[in-house]
C-alpha cells in the first residue's frame, strides 16, 4: 500500500481548496469530476445489485440481469455470490463503471418492507457471509463496491425523514453486524450512508456510527458516499464523516464546502481526509495516474447467461412436494397457467432496474424443454390490476425538440418508461434547449378489444392513439411532497381505444419539459402506460380450469407486480394481487397434480398451500428464469434454495411496524426479528427459516465438535445426486428472556451421489457466543453450555451435540 499512499499524498498536495471541494461533489448523477492537473479521471458509479445498468437509462447497451438479492441469499452459497460479483465486475468494466452501488445488506426486519427483494435475509450472519463474497468477487475484478444503506434503512415509508430508534444492542447484534462482517472479511472500498435518521442523527451526519464505529473500531479505509440526495448540511456532513455528496451538480459540497472552510466552520484537514479517501478509491480502480491499481490481473471471463441460469435454479426453494409431484414425469401433458408465465417478472422496481438483451419467460422455458404437443397455456388471472409501463407489443423511440419545434436529438427506449437523470440525455440535447419529448412508435395488440392507455408523471402531456388525441392537459402529482412521485407513483388512465389483435397502430405521448423549482437533481421522468382489454375474470379462470382438467399436471405461476414490490413505498399486505388466489383454488379443485410457482421477491401469503401438490418459490429469477424453471421442473437439476427469510401470514408476523408515528419508528422488538421473533412469540409460520426440499433424501449421521469446529457427516440416502445445505444453530442451555432461543451460527453446502457419505466442516465464529453489553459498551462473551443443533431448517433439527465454552 505504501506506493499508493505516497501517490495519493503527492496528488493531494497539488490541489487547492476549490478543487478538493469540487472533487467531493457529484458533477452529475453518476460521476465525480476529473482533475487533469493530478492525472485523475472521472470516477463513474452505477446501480448494480443484479446487473450493471451504467449511466444511461437505455436498452442500447443491455445488461446481464441476475436473480434478485433474496434469490442469491436463498442459494446459501457464498462461493456463488462471489461468482456473481466476478460477472458484475466484468459488466462494469465493459460499461466504463468504476464503482457499483451495491450490495444492499439491510435486514428483512418486517415482511412489509417494499425493498425486501433487494436485501438478502432476515439473518445478519447469512447476510454478512453472502454480502462479503459478493464484495470480494466484484473487487477482485478491479471494481469498487459501496455496501449500503448504512444503517437501519429497513423500510421505505418516509425514508427521507424517519428517525429509527434502535437500542445499541439491536444495532450491534443485528443491523450493524453484516456491515461489520463485510468490512472485516472483504475490505469494501466504499460504503453508502442512508437517507434515514438513527437515534436522532441523520446517517449522512452520523459521526459516531461512521467515524467512531465504522472507521475507528472496524478500521474501514474506504470512501463514504451519500445515498442520492441524502446529504442536507455542509458542515454536519463533512464533520460526520461523509466524503462524497451525490448526485450533482447541486450538492451541499463543492462551493459551499470551500466557503465553510474559508469561513472557519470546517478545518481544511477534515476536507483533506475526505479527499484522501476518494483519491485512494481512484487509485484502487486504476484512474489515478502513477498509482498501481488494486487489481492488475483480471479474472477469467464469465458467461453471464450461464451464470444467471445457474444462480436461478440454485435459488429456487421447493417448500412443498407431495406424492413426488416434482420433478414432472416424462411425456405427460402440462397446462401452464398465469399471466406471469407469459410476461415474466424477473427483477424488482426502482434503482435495481436493468435492461437485459432478452428475457426467458416460464412459457419460453417450458416450450423449449417439453416435447411438442405436451404443453398448453392459459392466462387464468392477471396480477396487474392496473396499468403497467408500456412494454410487450410496443416499438418506441423518443424525439426531442426545442422551443421552435426543431428536432435536437433522438434515442431508442427500452419500454414506455423514460428516466433520464442528470447528464444522461440524447446526444445534442441539454436541459436548456429541451422543450418537448415525444415518445412515439407503434403498438401491435395481442388481443382485440378496448385497450387502456395512461400517463405516469407530472406536467403537460398530449396522448394520441391511432390518430385520435385523447388527452391534452397538465397532469398534477398525487403527492407533492415526494421528490420521487414521478418515478414511483401510479399511472393515470387517460385513453381507451378499440383495437384489433395483430393490427399495429401509431401511438405517441408528448411531454412539455420544464425543470420544477427546487428539485435536487435534473431528471426527465415519465411513462406511457397500458392495460390490455379486461376480459371477464370468471371467464378467464374457467378457461384455465378447463385446460388444467385436461392435463396430467397443472403449473400455475403467480406473481407480485411493481405496484406491490418496489423501492419507494412499503407493502400494505402480503396478498397476491388480483384474483390469483381464486385461480389457484379453482385449478387445484380439478387437478390433483397442481404445482404453483411463486414469482415474488419477498414473502406473500399462500392461503391454498395445503391444497396443491407442490409449491416452488422462484423469487425474481433474472433474465434466464424461465430456462432455469424448466431445468428444475423437468428434474434436469434440483431446486437448490433454502429460505433466507421466514414465510408466514401477516396476521401472525411478529414485527410489522413500518410506518413512523410523529416521525419516529421505534424498533421496540429489540433483537427479536425474523425467526428469532416467530420463535419467541411461539407462532408457527407457513414455512420456517432455512426450509427447502430437494429431489433426494439426506440422513444426518453424526456431529463431532473439536473446540469450535463442528464436523457433520451426512449421507445421500435417496436415489439421485444432490446438494444439501447443512445448517448449524446454537441454543443456550439456560434460556433467558433477553436472548433468542437459538440462532444461525454456521452453514455449509455439500454435494453427494446416491448412497454416498460426505462431511461438512463448520467453524463457529467467536461472535456467535457474544452479546453486546450496553452498560460496558462492548462485546461480552457468554460462557456456559450450548446445544449445537444441526439440521435442514431452524425447526427441522436432525442431530445435536453439547458444547461448553
Amino acid at each position: 500500500m505504501g506506493g499508493t499512499e505516497s501517490v495519493v499524498e503527492v496528488a493531494l498536495g497539488k490541489l487547492d481548496l476549490d478543487a478538493k471541494a469540487r472533487l467531493l461533489a457529484g458533477q452529475d448523477t453518476w460521476s465525480l469530476p476529473a482533475l487533469p492537473e493530478i492525472g485523475l479521471r472521472s470516477l463513474v458509479m452505477s446501480d448494480g445489485p443484479i446487473g450493471v445498468r451504467g449511466v444511461r437509462w437505455s436498452a442500447d447497451d443491455p445488461s446481464v440481469a441476475l436473480p434478485s438479492p433474496t434469490a442469491l441469499a436463498a442459494t446459501w452459497d457464498p462461493e456463488l455470490a462471489r461468482r456473481a460479483g466476478t460477472l458484475l465486475a466484468q459488466e462494469a468494466r465493459r460499461k466504463g463503471v468504476h464503482v457499483l452501488l451495491a450490495p444492499t445488506v439491510n435486514l428483512h426486519r418486517s415482511p412489509l418492507g417494499g425493498r425486501h427483494f433487494e436485501a438478502y435475509s432476515e439473518d445478519p450472519y447469512l447476510t454478512g457471509r453472502i454480502g462479503a463474497q459478493y464484495v470480494e468477487g466484484v473487487q477482485a475484478g478491479g471494481v469498487g463496491t459501496t455496501v449500503k444503506h448504512f444503517v437501519a434503512n429497513d423500510a421505505e415509508t418516509d425514508r427521507f425523514t424517519v428517525d429509527n430508534l434502535v437500542s445499541p444492542r439491536a444495532l450491534r447484534e443485528l443491523y450493524l453486524a453484516p456491515f461489520e462482517h463485510i468490512v472485516e472479511n472483504a475490505h469494501p472500498w466504499g460504503i453508502m450512508t442512508a437517507y434515514n435518521t438513527v437515534n436522532g442523527t441523520t446517517m449522512t451526519e452520523h459521526r459516531y456510527l461512521v467515524n467512531e464505529v465504522l472507521r475507528g473500531e472496524w478500521g474501514f479505509d474506504g470512501y463514504n458516499v451519500s445515498d442520492w440526495s441524502a446529504a442536507r448540511d455542509t458542515v454536519a456532513a463533512v464533520e460526520g464523516g461523509l466524503d462524497v455528496a451525490m448526485p450533482g451538480p447541486r450538492t451541499v459540497y463543492g462551493e459551499a464546502l470551500a466557503k465553510a472552510v474559508r469561513d472557519g466552520e470546517v478545518e481544511e484537514a477534515t476536507v483533506d481526509e475526505a479527499v484522501r479517501r476518494v483519491l485512494r478509491l481512484a487509485a484502487r480502480v486504476g484512474i489515478l495516474e502513477g498509482a498501481e491499481p488494486a487489481v492488475t490481473e483480471l479474472p477469467d471471463p464469465v458467461d453471464g447467461e450461464e451464470l444467471a441460469r445457474e444462480i436461478a435454479r440454485r435459488s429456487f426453494v421447493l417448500v412443498r412436494n407431495e406424492q413426488g409431484a416434482l420433478p414432472l414425469r416424462a411425456n405427460r401433458t402440462v397446462a401452464l397457467i398465469g399471466a406471469a408465465a407469459r410476461d415474466a417478472r424477473v427483477l424488482g422496481g426502482g434503482s435495481a432496474t436493468v435492461f437485459p438483451s432478452h428475457i426467458v419467460s416460464p412459457l419460453d422455458g417450458l416450450t423449449a424443454a417439453l416435447p411438442d404437443g405436451t404443453l398448453t397455456y392459459a392466462v387464468g388471472a392477471d396480477p396487474a390490476t392496473e396499468l403497467a409501463v408500456a412494454d410487450k407489443g410496443f416499438e418506441l423511440t423518443t424525439i426531442c425538440r426545442d422551443a421552435a419545434g426543431e428536432v435536437i436529438g433522438t434515442r431508442s427506449v427500452p419500454n414506455g418508461h423514460i428516466q433520464w437523470m442528470g447528464s444522461d440525455l440524447p446526444v445534442g440535447v441539454t436541459h436548456e434547449n429541451l422543450h418537448t419529448v415525444e415518445l412515439t412508435g407503434t403498438f401491435t395488440p395481442r388481443d382485440s378489444g378496448p385497450h387502456t392507455f395512461g400517463i405516469k408523471g407530472m406536467g403537460p402531456f398530449t396522448l394520441t392513439v391511432a390518430g385520435t388525441t385523447y388527452y391534452e392537459d397538465v397532469q398534477r402529482p398525487a403527492d407533492d411532497s415526494d421528490p420521487f412521485e414521478a418515478i414511483f407513483g401510479a399511472p393515470v388512465p387517460r385513453a381507451q381505444a378499440e383495437l384489433v389483435a395483430g393490427e399495429p397502430v401509431e401511438v405517441s405521448l408528448t411531454h412539455v419539459f420544464s425543470l420544477p423549482e427546487g428539485v435536487p437533481f435534473k431528471v426527465v421522468a415519465f411513462a406511457l402506460a397500458h392495460q390490455e382489454p379486461q376480459r371477464d375474470e370468471d371467464e378467464l379462470i374457467a378457461e384455465a380450469v378447463e385446460s388444467a382438467r385436461a392435463a396430467d399436471t397443472a403449473v400455475v405461476v403467480v406473481a407480485t407486480t411493481e405496484r406491490v414490490e418496489s423501492e419507494g413505498f412499503d407493502r400494505k399486505d402480503l396478498q397476491l394481487p388480483g384474483r390469483q388466489d381464486d385461480l389457484v383454488r379453482a385449478v387445484a379443485a380439478v387437478n390433483p397434480n397442481t404445482v404453483v410457482v411463486v414469482n415474488s421477491g419477498s414473502p406473500v401469503e399462500l392461503p391454498w398451500r395445503d391444497d396443491v401438490s407442490a409449491v416452488l418459490l422462484s423469487w425474481f429469477p433474472g433474465q434466464e428464469g424461465g430456462a432455469a424453471l424448466a431445468d428444475v421442473l423437468t428434474g434436469t437439476h434440483e431446486p437448490g434454495g433454502r429460505l433466507p427469510t421466514t414465510w408466514g401470514a401477516l396476521a401472525d408476523a411478529p414485527v410489522t411496524q413500518v410506518t413512523p408515528v410523529d416521525g419516529e419508528l421505534p424498533y421496540t422488538e429489540g433483537v427479536f426479528i425474523g425467526y428469532r421473533a416467530w420463535e419467541k412469540e411461539g407462532r408457527a409460520p407457513s414455512y420456517p427459516f432455512g426450509h427447502g426440499l430437494g429431489y433426494t433424501d439426506w440422513t444426518y449421521e453424526s456431529v463431532d465438535v473439536d473446540g469450535t469446529t463442528a464436523t457433520i457427516r451426512v449421507r445421500n440416502s435417496g436415489t439421485r445426486p444432490g446438494r444439501e445445505v447443512v445448517q448449524l444453530y446454537l441454543a443456550p442451555a439456560e434460556p433467558s428472556a433477553d436472548r433468542p432461543g437459538r440462532w444461525l451460527a454456521g452453514f455449509a453446502s455439500v454435494g453427494a451421489g446416491p448412497g454416498e457419505t460426505t462431511e461438512a466442516v463448520i467453524e463457529l465464529p467467536r461472535r456467535t457466543f457474544e452479546i453486546w453489553d450496553e452498560t460496558a459498551n462492548g462485546w461480552s462473551f457468554v460462557k456456559g453450555s450450548y446445544e449445537i443443533q444441526v439440521g435442514r431448517s431452524i425447526t427441522d433439527r436432525r442431530i445435536t451435540a453439547t458444547i461448553n465454552v
